[in-house]
């Protein structure tokens, strides 16, 4: 569908009111038929900001090393995170110092069979 040119037809301001030729009415960013005077361009701050993705891959990566693994290994009750403040908690004692064994601990365990073998290049 066409629509005429508006040449010899006026309009009025939805601002002010005033009656302009239907060409000088501009659209301004809210959508309002205005006339020069009344026009204002959208301000920057009143659009979003535009968000760059989180740079993912890293310039010159190296593999991680491989470090030894230490495990305690001990009797259930030989904790090596137990306290003089664990042992003495219904007397609200709140000492982080580790608790002293009284006694080594004796404990017999097993893991299973190592089996070694060695072949000629």
């Amino acid at each position: 569908m066409a629509f005429a040119t508006g040449k010899f037809s006026f309009g009025l301001c939805d601002y002010c009111g005033q009656r302009y030729p239907y060409n000088v009415l501009r659209m301004n960013w809210r959508g309002f038929k205005v006339c020069p005077d009344d026009y204002e361009p959208k301000e920057p701050q009143l659009e979003p900001l535009r968000y760059k993705g989180d740079a993912i891959a890293l310039q010159g990566p190296r593999p991680d090393r491989i470090e030894p693994t230490t495990v305690f290994v001990g009797m259930p009750a030989d904790s090596a995170f137990q306290s003089m403040g664990s042992i003495y908690a219904a007397q609200n004692i709140t000492d982080m110092r580790p608790y002293p064994q009284q006694s080594p601990p004796v404990g017999y365990g097993a893991i299973g069979a190592v089996t070694i073998v060695i072949t000629e290049p």
